[in-house]
Formats: structure tokens, C-alpha cells, sequence
């Protein structure tokens, strides 16, 4: 199987606010549409609330939910991790978009990240889980400059399971 995990994170490892992101990024954005399209994503349900689009265009939508009776249209729901690895199939990369709770459950199964690590920190309510260096290689690194209303600086880094 082949996850991986999209995400953007601050210096304190804060993800997210009352459900909403804690910048705008157009760089950023238009990073995760060209990594994402084409492939499965898979989210929780609050993630999925949140998107300004539902569901996202170009993209397999796979969503996480508690609630068995639960449908969102356009979406492939699921109930459990076992359901979607079976629905991820090895030889295809999928991703893992969000939220914490889904960070943190398919964390183990992830062989690569996909990082946006943003220089500066933020007052959060949602946190990604904390990263051990020594199971990641970094593959790749891209800094990024203030752009917009943002006063800092950030990197795009790609890690792989080692």
C-alpha cells in the first residue's frame, strides 16, 4: 500500500483553528491540487466540511465518518481504517488530507509526507502528530518566500519512511 500524508504545519505543530486552516497559501494550494489530482484522498468528516469545494474535483473522495448512515455525495464513505486500506491498492498512491484524528490513525501506514512547514507559530486548537526524524529521510526541499498577507517564510519538505 502506498500512503501518504499531505499537510501543513507551523513551527508548534498547529494545523487548524475551529475547523479552518491558519493561513492562505496560493503557492501552497496549487501545490496539493497538482500532488492530489488524479488520486484517492482520504479525510475525516470535519475535513470535509470544511472544504470551500465538495466535493474536491479530479480526485477519488474518500471520507472517514463514525456514522455508518452518513453520505456525502460524490464521496466514497467508509467507517474504518481496514475499509480503506482495502480500498487503496498498492500499487497507487493515495492520500491522507486531514484531519488530526486522521493524521494521527493512519500515521503508521504512511510511507512518505508530504510537508508544507510553515516558519512561524500559531495559536491552534489542532495539532499534527509529533514526527520521529529518525524514521524519515528528507527526499526533497523547496523554500517558499512571504507571499500575500503572510509575514513568513516556508518550505516545502518531502520525507520517506526509512
Amino acid at each position: 500500500m502506498s500512503l501518504s500524508i499531505i499537510v501543513a504545519i507551523a513551527e508548534n505543530n498547529a494545523i487548524g483553528m475551529n475547523n479552518k486552516l491558519l493561513w492562505h497559501i496560493p503557492a501552497d494550494m496549487k501545490r496539493f491540487k497538482r500532488i492530489t489530482s488524479g488520486h484517492k484522498i482520504i479525510m475525516g468528516r470535519n475535513t470535509f466540511l470544511s472544504l470551500p469545494v465538495r466535493p474536491l474535483p479530479g480526485r477519488t473522495n474518500i471520507v472517514v465518518s463514525d456514522k455508518p448512515e452518513e453520505q456525502f455525495p460524490g464521496c466514497i464513505m467508509v467507517n474504518s481504517i481496514p475499509q480503506v486500506l482495502e480500498i487503496c491498492p498498492p500499487q497507487e498512491e493515495c492520500f491522507i488530507i486531514g484531519g488530526a484524528m486522521i493524521y494521527r490513525q493512519f500515521f503508521r501506514y504512511a510511507k512518505k509526507l508530504y510537508v508544507t512547514r510553515i516558519f512561524k507559530s500559531f495559536k491552534a486548537d489542532t495539532f499534527f502528530p509529533e514526527i520521529n526524524y529518525d524514521e524519515w529521510r528528507e527526499t526533497s526541499r523547496e523554500t517558499g518566500e512571504p507571499e500575500g498577507e503572510n509575514d513568513f517564510s516556508y518550505a516545502y519538505i518531502t520525507y520517506e519512511r526509512k
